[in-house]
C-alpha cells in the first residue's frame, strides 16, 4: 500500500499501542479474539484511534461524515426528531457526536422551529472529540456529556455512523464448521489465526447468518455481538420511558450481507481519506469499521422489546423527512448560495454516492413516525 506517512509522534503512539496489544496477546497465551484487537485499536485509553488525540473527521482527518457535508442533514434529522419528541419528551441523546456539528445543526434547526430541547446528552468515548464538541457547542447550555447509557430516557436517540465502529468478531467457514479468527504474532507482525468458536459465538452466527450452511468453504465474514448488545441496551434504557432511536450507517440487510460474492467480509479501514482492508496497519492511527447487518440490529432490538418503526435508504429517509423542502428555502436564482447546497444534497441522496449504501433504522417504544417517513418504510426487506 502507498499511504501517507505519519509524523514521528503519531508513529510513536502507534508503536506504543502495538506493544500494549502484543503484551496482552502474550498474557492470553499467544492469541486474542479479533474483536478484542479491534477494541484495543479503537478504544485503548490514550492510544486507541478514538481515545487518542489525532483528528478523525473532515479534511485534516481520515473520513468525512454526512453532518460535515451539509447543515441540511442535521436540519432534516431535526424535523424527524421533533415529531418523536412531541410524543415522548424534549430530550435528545447522541452517541458518538463527532465534531459536534450534527448536534449544533440539530439544535439550531429545532430552535428555528420553536421546538424546546431540555437536554441534549452526548455519549462520547474520545477525549479529543469531546473537547472539540465542547468548543463547538459552548453556546448551548442544555448540552451535557456522559460516558454511558442513562438508566431511563424519554425522547430521541441519534446515532450517525456509530454501529459500524463497534468491534466485530471475524469468523471463517471451514468445511461445515465455523471458526473464530484470533489475532496472534508471527515474525513480529500481527496475523489472523483460526480457533474454535465458543457456544456464544456459534449461537450468534446461527442467529445472524441466514443459510450459513450453504456458504462456500473459506467464507470469511463478521458477526456483531457488541452492536447487538448496544441495541439491547437501548431497549433497557427505554423500559422506563418512551421515544425512538434513529440510527444511520452503511450496511445491508442479512440477505444482501452474506452471499458468495462477499466471501472476504466487509471490514474496511480509513486512513487520511484512503480506504484499505488491512486492520493491522498502524493500529491507533486508522479507523477500522465493518458494514452493519441491519437485520441483526432490528432483531436484537425487537427481541429486547423495542418496535422496528422503520428501515429505509438514507435517500428515502431524507427525502421523506423534507430535505428537498429545506433546500428550496434557498432561492435557486441565488447560485452562489444554492449550488453548493444542491451539490451537498445530491451527495447525500444520490444512489451513486451515500443515498443507497447508507441506511436508516428507527426503533422505539410507544411513538409513531411521521406518515411520510412511514410511507418510505422498507422493513419488510430486513
Amino acid at each position: 500500500m502507498s499511504l501517507p506517512a505519519p509524523n514521528s509522534d503519531a508513529l510513536a503512539a502507534s508503536q506504543a499501542l502495538q506493544q500494549a496489544i502484543a503484551a496482552e496477546i502474550a498474557e492470553q497465551g499467544g492469541a486474542i479474539p479479533f474483536a478484542r484487537f479491534m477494541e484495543l485499536a479503537l478504544y485503548a485509553p490514550r492510544l486507541g484511534y478514538y481515545s487518542g488525540g489525532a483528528a478523525k473527521l473532515g479534511q485534516d482527518g481520515d473520513f468525512t461524515t454526512a453532518p460535515e457535508i451539509s447543515p441540511l442533514y442535521g436540519a432534516t434529522l431535526a424535523r424527524a426528531a421533533a415529531a418523536i419528541m412531541a410524543q415522548s419528551g424534549p430530550n435528545i441523546i447522541e452517541f458518538g457526536a463527532g465534531t459536534g456539528k450534527l448536534a449544533r445543526d440539530v439544535l439550531n434547526a429545532l430552535a428555528a422551529m420553536g421546538v424546546q430541547v431540555d437536554s441534549y446528552t452526548i455519549v462520547e468515548l474520545s477525549g479529543e472529540l469531546q473537547a472539540r464538541q465542547q468548543e463547538a457547542l459552548k453556546e448551548f447550555p442544555q448540552v451535557r456529556w456522559l460516558s454511558g447509557f442513562p438508566d431511563a430516557f424519554r425522547g430521541v436517540v441519534l446515532g450517525n455512523e456509530v454501529l459500524d465502529a463497534m468491534p466485530v468478531e471475524l469468523v471463517v467457514k471451514e468445511g461445515s464448521a465455523w471458526r473464530r479468527q484470533m489475532v496472534g504474532i508471527r515474525e513480529g507482525a500481527f496475523t489472523l489465526l483460526p480457533a474454535e468458536a465458543d457456544a456464544a459465538l456459534l449461537e450468534q452466527i446461527e442467529r445472524q447468518i441466514p443459510d450459513a450452511a450453504t456458504l462456500q468453504d473459506g467464507y470469511l465474514t463478521e458477526v456483531h455481538p457488541v452492536a447487538c448488545g448496544f441495541m439491547r441496551s437501548l431497549a433497557t434504557m427505554f423500559e422506563g420511558g418512551k421515544g425512538a432511536a434513529i440510527l444511520v450507517d452503511y450496511g445491508f440487510p442479512a440477505h444482501e450481507y452474506y452471499f458468495d460474492e462477499r466471501s472476504g467480509g466487509t471490514l474496511m479501514c480509513h486512513y487520511r481519506h484512503h480506504a484499505h482492508p488491512d486492520p493491522f496497519y498502524l493500529p491507533g492511527l486508522q479507523d477500522i469499521t465493518s458494514h452493519v447487518d441491519f437485520t441483526a440490529m432490528a432483531l436484537a432490538a425487537q427481541d429486547a422489546g423495542l418496535a422496528v418503526l422503520g428501515y429505509m435508504s438514507q435517500a428515502s429517509f431524507l427525502l421523506a423527512a423534507g430535505i428537498g423542502e429545506l433546500l428550496m428555502r434557498t432561492d435557486p436564482e441565488d447560485a452562489l448560495r444554492y449550488l453548493p447546497q444542491s451539490k451537498a444534497v445530491q451527495k447525500l441522496v444520490s444512489p451513486a454516492e451515500m443515498g443507497e449504501l447508507f441506511k436508516v433504522l428507527v426503533v422505539g417504544k410507544d411513538v409513531e413516525l411521521d406518515p411520510a417517513i412511514v410511507r418510505a418504510d422498507r422493513s419488510h426487506r430486513l
